[in-house]
């Protein structure tokens, strides 16, 4: 099983193609494979499936509990970068299709800078989803680890509970983050970010992501906590993102469109082993 491995501000993944396995992956499989111990490590996988008649490439997304991720901004960015060393891709726009929607991306020459459409950002509350009554989720309290905090909700193709008064630490992302992902408010569990707006043009966020725990980086999380800062009016229409892994910039557009741009790492190839997944 033949990989490619590459990181995006810290928030690493493997890479591997659809048709060179000699079965589709089990959740085994996957978790096997990303655990840091027993198998290469990652945040997760971007397997690469068979392109589609218009010619859009087509991206299956893993966790490394090996649930299936709708959509990833450094995952995206990743899946562009080794695109293009494969020679598939240049500078022109080009289509990649994922289960939270098509994405356009843009490899900046000489490969290490990636951007993308990653679509337009939702804050109704059915589209997320979160339960309740139809509504745009802003603002709202929530009791978690035994705290009342205020939240905003928001899709990118994929669910994100952005947390406004608590402070951003990797303590509290640790603490709060697994409860929020499975709070019973969110069905399909939920990203979470915690928010601190530095300028007008500046926000940082800590990160837990949905099946994959504490996060150096993540594009989609950037996107969401860029657009819930925007829509409560407390940043510019663009936004430079700090994380512990680096920066993301994110342009927000009038109907809530994001572009993202951030750098992409080439680390190494290699061969899944047969008895690693025994």
């Amino acid at each position: 099983m033949k990989f490619s491995r590459y990181h995006a501000l810290g928030n690493d993944y493997i890479v591997m193609e659809a048709s060179s396995l000699a079965k589709p992956l089990s959740q085994a499989d996957v978790q096997r494979i990303c655990h840091r111990h027993y198998g290469v490590g990652s945040d997760g996988i971007l397997l690469r499936e068979t392109a589609r008649k218009d010619g859009a490439f087509s991206l299956t997304i893993y966790n490394p509990d090996g649930s299936r991720a709708e959509k990833s901004g450094n995952g995206l960015r990743i899946f562009a970068r080794y695109l293009w060393d494969l020679g598939l891709v240049r500078e022109e726009p080009f289509l990649v299709s994922t289960a939270g929607g098509d994405v356009t991306c843009r490899v900046a020459p000489g490969g290490r800078v990636v951007a993308v459409d990653m679509g337009q950002v939702s804050f109704d509350s059915a589209a997320i989803p979160v339960q309740g009554p139809s509504r745009e989720v802003l603002r709202e309290k929530i009791e978690v680890g035994g705290r009342e905090v205020a939240f905003c909700a928001a899709t990118v193709g994929n669910p994100h509970c952005v947390v406004l008064d608590l402070e951003a630490t990797q303590d509290n992302a640790e603490r709060f983050g697994p409860l929020l992902e499975h709070h019973p408010l969110f069905p399909n569990r939920t990203n979470v970010q915690l928010l601190k707006v530095l300028s007008r043009a500046e926000i940082q966020i800590e990160i837990w992501e949905r099946g994959a725990g504490y996060t150096l980086a993540s594009g989609s999380s950037s996107s969401a906590a860029a657009a819930v800062a925007h829509r409560l009016g407390l940043v510019d229409s663009s936004v430079s993102v700090r994380m512990p892994g680096g920066v993301i910039s994110i342009e927000i557009g009038a109907d809530f469109s994001i572009r993202m741009t951030g750098g992409v790492t080439r680390v190494c190839e290699g061969i899944v082993c047969p008895e690693c997944l025994e």
